[in-house]
């Protein structure tokens, strides 16, 4: 018989008791897609999901980064790198899903872009707090938020916080390393800016891995995320292309252009430039 019979002990009786969707919530999940166009078109719920699915595992990745940042904190980097192993994960799932919404057509999505009125990925507050935690602070990003005073706030907190490169840098200066003391204490609402100082104590660590290996497998996690990072906005401006060529974004901004200098931008500058200087090992 092509059927599965149901063990006895699986609870069907669920009167009273917390159910999947009662821990899920997802009476309030699966009633917050909310098309606008009208009449509906079919296409606006993938984009609606698309980006309601980015945004949670955007709230995973901050999640994930204040934790990397308090072990930092405390000197303790080895549980970071666990934790760094699921953001790359997640970063990779941010990635693929791309790939969903390039399924839809620039007519599809001109049959419902109206709707949309000024909204735009520029507007996520867990996308500019995420590039603030990992670096690239930029006050005047705060404008969009004026109107949301909670949002505002947790983002002013974290544009005057160090971010996870800065605490990095103040552990390996913690840890005897010569990291110059305006790179462990300055204006953390500034954007960083690379330092030859802070390359030659790299430099040192990938010289001899042996001898720092905790600050060595930390440079290459840092490493890793920014390259899945800068991978990710390739592939955001590369499906806004597919989708609306060079049109104008719906929040204002140039569209392509304005996402193609974000790939310029660098967090940990210094993990990149070590590279060019490493030489081999003597007698090789």
């Amino acid at each position: 018989m092509n059927k599965r019979e149901l063990e006895p002990g699986i609870f069907t009786d669920l009167a009273g008791r917390t159910t999947y969707g009662d821990y899920l919530q997802l009476d309030r999940l699966l009633s917050a897609q909310v098309p606008r166009s009208q009449p509906p078109h079919h296409d606006e719920l993938l984009f609606i999901i698309q980006h309601q699915t980015s945004e949670l595992w955007m709230k995973l990745l901050v999640h994930e980064l204040m934790a990397v940042i308090r072990y930092i904190q405390a000197d303790h980097l080895e549980p970071s790198f666990k934790i760094f192993s699921r953001v790359g994960h997640i970063q990779r799932m941010l990635f693929e899903q791309w790939s969903v919404l390039e399924t839809l057509t620039p007519n599809e999505y001109l049959e419902f872009r109206g709707a949309l009125g000024q909204a735009s990925g520029f507007q996520s507050h867990q996308y500019r707090a995420l590039e603030f935690l990992l670096g690239h602070k930029d006050a005047h990003a705060l404008g969009p938020f004026r109107h949301m005073p909670g949002v505002h706030a947790q983002l002013e907190l974290l544009l005057q916080s160090p971010g996870v490169y800065d605490e990095f840098l103040r552990h390996l200066s913690r840890q005897g390393h010569a990291v110059p003391a305006d790179r462990v204490e300055r204006d953390w609402r500034e954007p960083y800016e690379k330092s030859a100082a802070v390359m030659e104590v790299f430099r040192h660590i990938y010289e001899a891995p042996e001898k720092h290996w905790d600050a060595y497998e930390m440079c290459e996690k840092l490493v890793d995320v920014e390259e899945r990072f800068q991978l990710w906005r390739y592939r955001h401006m590369m499906t806004v292309m597919r989708v609306i060529g060079f049109k104008q974004g719906t929040g204002g901004s140039s569209g392509v252009g304005f996402l193609r200098k974000a790939l310029d931008l660098r967090f940990f500058p210094e993990l990149w430039d070590v590279r060019t200087e490493l030489a081999p090992p003597a007698g090789r």
